[in-house]
């Protein structure tokens, strides 16, 4: 296996940055009066992710590292439930948010499985 060399190296991150641009994308239908209510606390969440994956990888500790992993799924969870919240208030249709839903949770288990092995090694 190949050593990962930057951030930009882990198939977590790249994923997550694709995640936040569909986000945008889905989320620039939504009413423009939530543009500085939900709509921006799911971007917000959404970017928080990417980020965290990369500032925490800059760290020089793996117990550093892991606590920005941690933050990104805190912001997995986060914007689960505005998503959730989206879609009862009918801002986010069912197939969007089924979409992005299973996008999420597959994002949810890529940053434990990665906590999980940075953990062993510790």
């Amino acid at each position: 296996m190949e050593k990962v060399k930057t951030h930009k190296d882990l198939i977590l991150w790249q994923k997550s940055v694709n995640y936040v641009t569909t986000v945008y994308e889905v989320t620039s239908s939504f009413p423009k009066e939530e543009v500085y209510g939900i709509t921006n606390q799911i971007r917000r969440a959404a970017v928080s992710i990417p980020s965290n994956i990369a500032e925490g990888s800059a760290r020089k500790s793996q117990k550093e590292y892991l606590q920005f992993l941690y933050i990104a799924l805190g912001s997995i969870m986060e914007l689960d439930t505005q998503l959730i919240i989206s879609n009862n208030l009918s801002y986010l249709n069912d197939k969007s948010f089924k979409m992005l839903s299973e996008d999420l949770t597959e994002l949810s288990k890529m940053t434990s499985s990665l906590i999980r092995n940075l953990s062993a090694n510790l």
